[in-house]
């Protein structure tokens, strides 16, 4: 057990500081161990004794007779990843309130999921979001954005299931990678058994134990810290509740950079990511899945709501005595842990209800990924050169799916090395995610937009992006980046309810960590808050780079539309763009659309879309 550890299981107690109260129980491993075992079960009877037809369709879409409640809670339980539960309130923790505007950008998410995106994927019927890109501009495109789609998968499958197994290891002592091995095993078992049902229902159980777990930590630690009056005026003494409305884009994160960074990051990772455009075109109808989608959104800002609730909670509980600068906490993404032992290790089994809340984020999260990550594999990068059968389809997508569990066991060696997980994952994906959302709303919203505007402008975004990311973390290396969160103490370490880190301090169970001096001339860096040096590109906040991304899509696009001409021949389907720009559709274009046929390729691949032109001039919604 690390140094670490062992100084919170000596420690964090009650006044008799007697260790077994602060380690996981019998209850625990029992309310655990149930967890487990409901997500297992759950796998078996869609695996062995549901009555499904074995087909790929009823494997990725459940034969698109799936509900719309289930489908929602689904989509809540895939976006609330052990790093929401984890690292969310450690960011609230170390920076304050802003991170929140990230979370209100989900109401204007759902909106354009309901009238841009989704209505485009119902009316072609794709089961796969990378195939619209195959018809509405050419293969290539396809094949780029499912890459990126593989590539964020392979980055972030490892951290998704890292971060529960730390905070297991943090109250119980186990080694990290034993509990990988074990739960992702469950997880490859039961999502390679039953398909998208499985996923979906163990989301559904998982959900509930995550609502239940984050509503009691909040007020648990509400009644600990000695109520709300006590929380709001310590968080605001601490400056956590102070709203940044700077316009330097260095600054780490403000209120514009939260809130456009969390619209563009939402709509890519909930409306076209391919493991939640899976689950909502799994359903009947498009009115169901605008129904989906709103009670998603709404509880999702709930949910995460609270959760960013819990990090200002948690700083207001432990103003002047910070556990991090007493050495007992190592980094903000252990803060977690250490909280739910300190206000609820006392009460039997709601340490192991909580540890199940955050094993459930990561579980659903995993078990999306896999599902849909196995589809993608299958029919873009297997199908072309294999003989295909149902049989074939399925028995390969599980051996993909249980390969990609092993691979998430052997990359937490090298997620154990990461600083900030939160910093890490939203760094990585703004690699790539702003050129994907733009080239789907390219293909939706503008006409003018050919494949080869599309393949050059995902390249060129790809590329602007990749460069900006690498060169900050070399800024970052160099020590011309430093993001230090706002400034606590250990001022009132003496208070009653801080004898735990008081007692281990005197008893010398840890090393205070000592304030870093202030030198006479302070130096050239790029904080947290603010910038003593010149402006720099590649000192740009981190949570900009998915705006960043679309930016440079979009100014290569428009330009290269008019160098990139539409050979004229190449007639579009009107349904292939957003309801609303339809009507802009000059009657030109539609006599042409009676007159000229699609593409062969496209009439190969779906036949579905030769046009009725009437249906066309009036559409119609299943809104059942």
């Amino acid at each position: 057990m690390s140094s670490t550890n062992a100084t919170l299981a000596t420690t964090m107690a009650t006044p008799s500081d007697t260790s077994d109260e602060l380690r996981f129980g019998i209850t625990d491993y029992v309310v655990f161990t149930l967890m487990l075992g409901a997500s297992a079960l759950i796998g078996i009877y869609f695996g062995f004794f549901s009555k499904a037809k074995n087909t790929t369709e009823e494997y990725l879409r459940g034969g698109k007779k799936m509900k719309t409640l289930p489908i929602a809670i689904s989509l809540v339980a895939s976006q609330l990843s052990g790093i929401a539960i984890m690292s969310v309130p450690a960011e609230m923790y170390s920076f304050g309130v802003n991170y929140f505007f990230m979370v209100i950008a989900m109401v204007a998410v759902v909106p354009i999921l309901n009238y841009i995106i989704v209505p485009v994927f119902y009316e072609n019927n794709v089961s796969n979001c990378y195939e619209y890109l195959e018809v509405r501009f050419n293969k290539l495109t396809r094949r780029l954005v499912t890459a990126t789609f593989v590539m964020n998968a392979c980055l972030m499958l490892p951290v998704f299931m890292f971060i529960p197994s730390l905070a297991f290891s943090q109250v119980t002592g186990m080694n990290i990678h034993y509990i990988n091995v074990i739960v992702s095993s469950v997880c490859v078992f039961y999502t390679m058994l039953g398909g998208i049902k499985a996923v979906v229902w163990t989301d559904v159980v998982q959900g509930c134990i995550m609502l239940i777990s984050v509503v009691l930590v909040g007020v648990l630690g509400v009644i600990q810290t000695g109520g709300l009056d006590a929380v709001i005026e310590n968080a605001n003494l601490g400056g956590r509740l102070d709203l940044n409305f700077s316009l330097d884009p260095r600054v780490r994160i403000t209120v514009w950079n939260g809130f456009w960074g969390g619209l563009f990051m939402w709509t890519g990772h909930v409306g076209l990511n391919q493991s939640c455009v899976q689950r909502i075109v799994s359903l009947p109808s498009l009115g169901q899945a605008k129904k989906s989608l709103v009670i998603a959104g709404f509880g999702f800002v709930i949910i995460m709501g609270i959760n960013c609730c819990t990090g200002i909670i948690m700083f207001a509980r432990y103003y002047g005595c910070d556990p991090m600068m007493a050495g007992m906490v190592s980094k903000p993404d252990k803060m977690m842990p250490f909280f739910i032992q300190d206000i609820m290790g006392n009460l039997i089994g709601m340490p192991g209800l909580f540890i199940s809340c955050v094993f459930s984020a990561a579980l659903s999260t995993l078990s999306a990924t896999l599902n849909s990550l196995a589809g993608v594999i299958y029919f873009d990068y297997i199908r072309p050169f294999i003989r295909h059968t149902e049989a074939r389809a399925n028995a390969t997508m599980k051996l993909v799916i249980i390969a990609m569990g092993i691979y998430c066991i052997v990359g937490g060696y090298a997620v154990q090395n990461f600083s900030s997980i939160i910093q890490t994952v939203i760094t990585i994906t703004g690699i790539n995610t702003g050129a994907v959302v733009a080239v789907f709303f390219l293909g939706m919203l503008y006409p003018r937009a050919n494949g080869k505007v599309a393949v050059t402008s995902i390249i060129f975004s790809v590329l602007i992006m990749f460069f900006l990311v690498v060169k900050g973390q070399m800024s970052f290396k160099a020590g011309h980046i430093k993001y230090e969160g706002l400034p606590n103490s250990m001022d009132l370490c003496d208070a009653p309810q801080f004898h735990v880190i008081a007692n281990a301090i005197r008893n010398n169970h840890t090393t205070p960590i000592k304030p870093t001096p202030v030198p006479e001339i302070p130096p050239l860096v790029t904080g947290a808050f603010e910038s003593n040096r010149e402006f720099s590109v590649f000192e740009i906040s981190f949570y900009w780079y998915k705006v960043i991304g679309i930016l440079a899509t979009i100014l290569w696009a428009v330009p290269a539309s008019y160098i990139f001409k539409s050979d004229e021949k190449n007639v579009q389907n009107p349904k292939l763009f957003s309801p609303f720009i339809r009507k802009f559709l000059t009657p030109h274009q539609v006599r042409e659309l009676e007159e000229l046929p699609l593409n062969g390729d496209q009439l190969k691949e779906k036949p579905e879309l030769h046009i009725d032109i009437t249906k066309f001039e009036k559409p119609k919604y299943d809104t059942d």
